[in-house]
């Protein structure tokens, strides 16, 4: 089947018109940060056969993919895949994003733009009351009556937090806010690392209801840091479930908010109905947490906690105008995260209240199976490194991972890339083949041994994990990088100098966005303003 090309306007008119659209960058995620169209959706080729059916679940979806520009192979290679396990409308952007650059539209750098740039506009249009580090700071050394409530998921709340902040991420703000917080005197401040999930929880806490003074932590942590106050290392407070009371309260004001923004709450029966429209891609999302998720969860269901959803809509659903239909079976965080949804242009979401009918299963949602490649094991590779045998071991782990911890004398490439990559590398007869997610090792060997066919190219049996497992060490640092080091956005503290300047530039980035999310036009926001 010959694969068609788009042109640039044909895309952007699509994206307008809220008609469904799979648009992906398959350039690898720090690219892609670099400058990409608003609403397309990063699947970096490294990884792209691990998360494709999830971001893309129907296989009719019109789907455009796009690359760097018109030489380069990664966008017609991924139609291919595409193509290959059953997908019938696929195309890729004429030219890539140099080509949609040159038609005169936008490239935005950063990640998770929509969301964030929606965030700015919250706060905007809302108004939502905010305060500096120097003057929290002076609040907490008078020893007001006040709280700080953490939006961020756990493991970057205990990482980098306001000292005495309490991790309560995105959705669960409405959901536990009564039971962590009884009186309605308090002083609520909510922060995330920056900006967005600071104002869309506080502004969740307003639009819920809440009697209690509520405010945004200015620029977050990173606001925090910048003022010259110290952050908190290895915080551990979460906040508790709320009572049968509590739950309750947060539940009215939630259910009332939705019903505002004409969201539908369905049964069942609604359920397997939109299931089966044809021509409509449908996710269905637990917005509770990974632990409630574990559980038990609807088979079928994909996890996708609350104020993540929101904060990063891109790295869930990867079907602009598909039908979101939302889940939590004590229902607050669903109608909160659906409020927001409805916000950000989203016009078809539902929440999800009768589940009785539905098959449930436990642990985690399955992953994308791969076909394996020839393999050795931990002791085996263990005796080869000892014999001194002219090998090379090649991790494929994100470059972040790799710098934590990788096997003595690895070096580091981008699956995308190695067929180059091992030209770098001294003459070698093996080469095995790691990564934290050793399926992104078995998709790149039989690539690389057609590349290279007088290479004898293993993988290492369940990769990094049964490395460390069988006991052996693992060295820390940048080893031998034989790709560039764009295959991640890194985070401003992820930077290993000039941390203070990159947050700077983070913040100033997001305050930007407004002005260009107009100048680009392609997104629908609206605003709910609580009277």
């Amino acid at each position: 089947m010959a694969i068609k090309s788009v042109k640039p306007a044909q895309v952007h008119a699509q994206l307008k018109s809220g008609a469904e659209i799979a648009f992906l960058d398959v350039r690898e995620h720090g690219v892609h940060a670099q400058g990409h169209p608003l609403f397309a959706v990063p699947v970096p080729a490294s990884r792209f056969e691990l998360n494709i059916e999830r971001l893309v679940p129907r296989k009719s979806a019109p789907v455009v993919l796009m690359g760097q520009d018109e030489n380069e192979p990664l966008s017609m290679q991924a139609a291919e895949k595409m193509l290959k396990i059953g997908y019938s409308d696929v195309a890729v952007l004429e030219g890539g994003a140099a080509g949609w650059h040159a038609a005169g539209f936008e490239l935005f750098s950063g990640i998770n733009v929509p969301s964030k740039a929606f965030g700015e506009l919250v706060e905007e249009v809302c108004g939502t009351p905010h305060i500096s580090a120097a003057e929290l700071n002076a609040r907490l050394e008078a020893g007001e009556d006040l709280v700080i409530l953490d939006s961020r998921p756990f493991g970057e709340y205990t990482r980098m937090a306001i000292p005495g902040g309490i991790d309560m991420p995105g959705a669960e703000l409405a959901y536990r806010i009564y039971q962590t917080v009884p009186g309605e005197k308090t002083t609520v401040v909510v922060n995330c690392a920056g900006r967005t999930r600071s104002i869309i929880g506080a502004q969740s806490l307003i639009n819920a209801g809440v009697k209690n003074p509520v405010m945004a932590l200015e620029n977050g942590t990173m606001g925090w840091y910048l003022a010259g106050f110290k952050p908190e290392n290895g915080a551990d407070r979460v906040a508790p479930p709320p009572s049968d009371s509590a739950h309750q309260k947060s539940c009215a004001v939630s259910k009332k908010l939705t019903q505002a923004l004409g969201v539908e709450v369905i049964t069942t029966d609604k359920l397997q109905s939109l299931k089966k429209i044809k021509d409509r891609s449908l996710f269905l999302l637990d917005v509770r947490t990974e632990e409630e998720f574990i559980r038990s969860h609807i088979d079928g269901a994909q996890h996708a906690p609350g104020g993540q959803l929101v904060q990063a809509t891109d790295e869930y659903v990867g079907v602009k105008g598909a039908i979101l239909v939302l889940y939590d079976d004590h229902h607050t965080r669903s109608h909160m995260t659906a409020s927001w949804l409805k916000q950000m242009g989203w016009r078809d979401v539902y929440v999800l209240e009768d589940t009785d009918n539905l098959p449930v299963v436990t642990g985690l949602a399955s992953v994308a199976p791969v076909k394996e490649f020839d393999q050795l094991s931990a002791m085996e590779l263990q005796a080869v490194l000892y014999s001194g045998q002219p090998i090379a071991v090649i991790d494929l782990s994100p470059s972040l991972s790799y710098r934590r911890g990788h096997i003595p004398g690895a070096s580091w490439a981008i699956r995308s890339r190695l067929e180059n990559a091992v030209r770098f590398l001294p003459p070698v007869g093996m080469i095995i083949l790691t990564a934290d997610d050793v399926r992104v090792a078995h998709l790149a060997a039989p690539e690389l041994l057609a590349a290279h066919p007088h290479l004898i190219v293993r993988v290492l049996e369940g990769g990094n994990p049964a490395w460390t497992q069988a006991g052996f060490e693992m060295d820390v640092g940048e080893g031998h990088m034989l790709s560039d080091l764009d295959d991640q956005w890194y985070k401003p503290y992820d930077n290993k100098d000039r941390i203070r300047e990159r947050m700077q530039e983070y913040l100033d980035w997001e305050t930007a966005l407004i002005p260009q999310i107009k100048r680009d036009g392609s997104a629908n926001f609206q605003i709910y303003k609580p009277e």
